[in-house]
């Protein structure tokens, strides 16, 4: 039996991943920030760290997986102007910035949930874990790395560097980080450009602020997820993971002010999924190619051709490595489209079959069989290799003709020992459904359809209350006219029925 190995951003290497307490993992994930919908770019890493998450509880791992919530501020120094992302967006929204909150909160938990990604064992939020982000910044200040001006806190980056290995993480030297970062507001209460806040003075207009030893204001970035995975994995843990633009300067930041915190360093395994482009180009406003998740399931932007289901894109996304670039194209995600079918219709076809149906019509075939036995097995060496489901679908695909074959009786079921055979429809459905997290089409279609009706249902029963029956009434007759009827029932909820 193979041991898993792990590439770790940290070492720059594969590593024998051995967790702090045997049978025991413990996994942090940068979560998203939730002042806007989620978009292709929140698709990735989310159903990247699902996979190695399933992966490592079918090794037999116990794993708490926390994954946050940012919903405080996230308070940005590095490339752009400061700004409190979720307040804006609330101005602009003329909603309560909680209000937002938890309206995008839903939005991408929806979307999680077409993505058939598992939930988190943990889903800590930010606003949630302001005492112990106070906590952790009194520490840093305490041992002397931290600094209060004008009633925020910053981080002493040279006094750190001088006596611990800042920068090893993305590879970024401290004298360039002084010459290069860019003059922002509040620079000038810093010691130096490259210190980062641990806590903003909140300026009279800003809506989230919190009472602090140091005065009214909000956390820094950074803090939020040290305080959180401090707190729910301790102060040394297995795995850190997240998308590669979050190495500089967020978990850079991360390492050094729990280093000094906790007294050791946070994180055993680094992991990093690599960036996604769009025909070729980085993700960006000024391309005009965000593309948000509800639009990428409706067809409903300028770059797509069509709607592409989420279980596509799912598996698009395992197509290739998580540590490879990766560009969403009409062609590329229409041929998934094609390759998901194909894979789909051959392992619900391998899944009615019996070996004792083909017993006596053809003798046992020892080459095909070592082959298949040989592509099955390597299932379980490719995922300890670094989590190469790009690897795995490729022997999957090698064996759909196999099991096509088998199906048509050209070849026949007993041509495989039962061994074999038993082997291949355990593991192809072990991979495909746990592992992978893949659903057929037409099965994830009919959950879509359900969250569809709920929705409907809930702005129905939203119209009713606010007696707009014009609104109610329109729902409930386009429905009837699309053959769905709804009912309303005695307790004053509703169902409904295909027709």
């Amino acid at each position: 039996m193979s041991e898993l190995k792990i590439y770790n951003s940290y070492s720059r290497q594969k590593e024998i991943f051995k967790a702090i307490t045997p049978g025991h993992v413990g996994m942090y994930v940068c979560g998203p920030t939730v002042s806007g919908e989620s978009h292709l770019g929140h698709a990735r890493p989310y159903i990247t760290f699902d996979v190695i998450y399933r992966y490592l509880m079918h090794l037999g791992n116990k794993v708490r997986y926390v994954r946050n919530i940012t919903d405080a501020g996230h308070f940005e120094e590095e490339g752009r102007e400061a700004e409190d992302k979720i307040s804006k967006k609330a101005i602009l929204e003329k909603l309560e910035p909680m209000e937002l909150v938890q309206k995008y909160t839903n939005l991408y938990h929806w979307a999680m949930e077409q993505f058939n990604t598992l939930k988190p064992t943990i889903e800590p939020t930010a606003t949630g874990h302001i005492v112990e982000q106070i906590g952790m910044i009194e520490e840093i200040i305490k041992a002397g790395y931290a600094y209060e001006a004008n009633g925020s806190v910053y981080f002493d980056v040279k006094k750190y560097a001088a006596s611990h290995d800042y920068g090893k993480l993305s590879g970024r030297v401290i004298d360039d980080l002084l010459e290069t970062t860019r003059e922002l507001d509040g620079q000038e209460e810093k010691r130096d450009t490259a210190d980062f806040a641990l806590w903003k003075n909140a300026a009279p207009e800003h809506i989230m602020r919190w009472k602090s030893p140091w005065g009214v204001g909000f956390p820094g970035w950074h803090i939020e997820c040290s305080a959180m995975a401090t707190k729910y994995l301790g102060a040394q843990f297995d795995i850190h993971g997240g998308g590669m633009d979050l190495l500089f300067p967020h978990h850079e930041s991360e390492i050094a002010q729990s280093t000094i915190c906790n007294h050791v360093v946070p994180v055993r395994y680094w992991i990093h999924n690599n960036m996604i482009t769009i025909n070729g180009k980085k993700m960006g406003k000024s391309y005009n190619n965000v593309i948000k998740l509800t639009e990428l399931f409706s067809g409903d932007h300028p770059a797509l051709e069509k709607a592409y289901h989420p279980m596509v894109v799912r598996f698009f996304i395992l197509q290739t490595h998580y540590r490879s670039t990766l560009d969403f194209g009409n062609e590329a995600l229409q041929a998934a489209e094609k390759g998901l079918k194909r894979l789909w219709e051959a392992y619900e076809k391998l899944e009615v079959m019996s070996w004792e149906s083909g017993v006596g019509s053809h003798g046992a075939d020892d080459e095909l069989d070592a082959k298949v036995k040989n592509l099955v097995a390597e299932f379980d060496g490719f995922m300890d290799d670094d989590f190469s489901t790009a690897k795995v679908m490729a022997n999957m695909f090698e064996l759909v003709p196999v099991i096509n074959s088998m199906r048509d009786k050209t070849i026949s079921v007993s041509a495989l020992s039962k061994e074999t055979f038993e082997l291949l429809q355990k593991q192809m459905k072990v991979y495909i459904e746990d592992i992978l997290g893949l659903k057929g089409v037409t099965e994830a279609d009919n959950e879509k359809l359900k969250g569809v009706m709920d929705l409907l249902i809930d702005i129905r029963k939203e119209a009713k209350g606010k007696k707009d029956f014009t609104t109610s009434d329109k729902i409930r007759n386009q429905l009837t006219k699309l053959g769905i009827s709804l009912k309303d029932e005695k307790d004053g909820g509703m169902s409904w029925n295909i027709e």
